[in-house]
């Protein structure tokens, strides 16, 4: 077990926190041993990229981790909320002590206690296009919104759906793969 001047706090990370973790405070380090979690190119980012978040009808793919250098639960849960722009309402965590409501904290706190991990933090943005969170994005429409990309915006949602990890092979990125091309680099 981990003594208190050895904590271990995680993060779990599956997009675009992999490749640029700006001010994450973390080992630099991601593991691929993760959680299997429901992830999906769901979401429309303000920028227009089509971004993966948990998404609760979607097959499982193990993600990854990396070990935070916070020296708390709280201080982690601020650290990447600051890093994707969100609050902290948006960042899930799981503990011994509390953790956030989250349909998916089971599977998270299994993962955790097989590690005897302390705690866990994660990006929990709801899936959807803007104005519309909680409503989950179907494939086609996925797709649609894809192919309405022009310019600078669609070469920025090119290069977050092939920077996604290898190991985030979800059924949308396969029809992304297919329709554009769009393979991992």
């Amino acid at each position: 077990m981990q003594g208190a001047s050895d904590t271990m706090i995680v993060c779990l990370g599956w997009g675009s926190l992999i490749w640029s973790p700006r001010s994450l405070p973390n080992d630099g380090e991601w593991r691929g041993d993760g959680p299997r979690l429901p992830i999906e190119f769901a979401r429309v980012a303000s920028d227009q990229r089509l971004t993966l978040v948990i998404h609760e009808n979607s097959p499982p793919v193990t993600v990854l981790w990396t070990r935070m250098t916070s020296s708390s639960l709280d201080e982690a849960v601020e650290a990447l909320a600051v890093r994707e722009g969100c609050s902290r309402e948006s960042i899930g965590f799981w503990s011994e002590a509390h953790s956030s409501a989250h349909p998916k904290i089971r599977e998270i706190e299994n993962w955790a206690k097989d590690r005897e991990l302390e705690s866990v933090v994660w990006t929990a943005l709801r899936p959807g296009f803007p104005g519309k969170r909680g409503t989950p994005i179907t494939c086609r429409e996925a797709l649609d919104h894809l192919s309405g990309l022009e310019g600078n915006q669609r070469a920025v949602a090119e290069k977050y759906v092939r920077k996604a990890p290898v190991q985030t092979a979800t059924p949308y990125r396969a029809e992304i793969e297919r329709a554009f091309g769009w393979t991992p680099i």
